[in-house]
């Protein structure tokens, strides 16, 4: 089977009905592709790679291991949003000539310039700014609470601990690794 976005559930699946679950990277059934992207060219490529001798099989993740690269995708995910978003209300306020430095810790600065009335700011502005800013909150608020479940799953898993040892590996880091590299995973736990 190759890794396709919902291999590991079906490998699972077929597991559960008593099949040997057998995962190809894609990386190593691209070079077999020999026509058209279409599923019968997939399903030859597959077929082909299977067969190779020296080919290396991904395990099949647990619905754990699943949950855990969602969690971490999600925290990346909300974490590139929320800096679009300073980054799309900066870029619209430096049109008026409101110019604030990067990063979250300048959101207040943003607050603050928006609830002074002797800023020269249209109220379509303010409130256009207030959207920003709600939707900032909202997301630093669901940044946060994945960020504690993160924190939590560490209290729980002796490789997530392990791995916090490391200099500059926190909480989020530490389950990057522990979702993204399988390997690691088995040799932690």
């Amino acid at each position: 089977m190759e890794g396709c976005a919902t291999s590991h559930y079906w490998g699972r699946f077929a597991g559960a009905e008593g099949h040997e679950v057998r995962l190809i990277p894609p990386i190593y059934v691209k070079p077999f592709v020999k026509r058209l992207k279409n599923d019968a060219a997939d399903a030859a490529a597959i077929a082909e790679a299977a067969v190779r001798p020296n080919l290396q099989f991904v395990a099949v993740k647990s619905a754990e291991h699943q949950a855990r690269v969602v969690a971490y995708r999600t925290h990346q995910c909300f974490m590139s949003q929320r800096t679009q978003i300073i980054n799309a209300l900066r870029g619209h306020l430096a049109e008026f000539g409101l110019v604030f430095p990067q990063g979250v810790p300048h959101l207040k600065e943003i607050r603050a310039a928006m609830d002074d009335e002797d800023v020269d700011v249209p109220p379509s502005i303010r409130e256009i700014a207030g959207l920003y800013l709600e939707h900032i909150d909202n997301l630093s608020a669901k940044i946060e609470e994945l960020s504690l479940r993160l924190r939590e799953a560490m209290a729980v898993s002796v490789g997530l601990c392990r791995l916090c040892t490391v200099p500059g590996a926190g909480p989020v880091t530490a389950g990057a690794i522990m979702a993204f590299a399988a390997l690691l995973l088995r040799a932690l736990t």
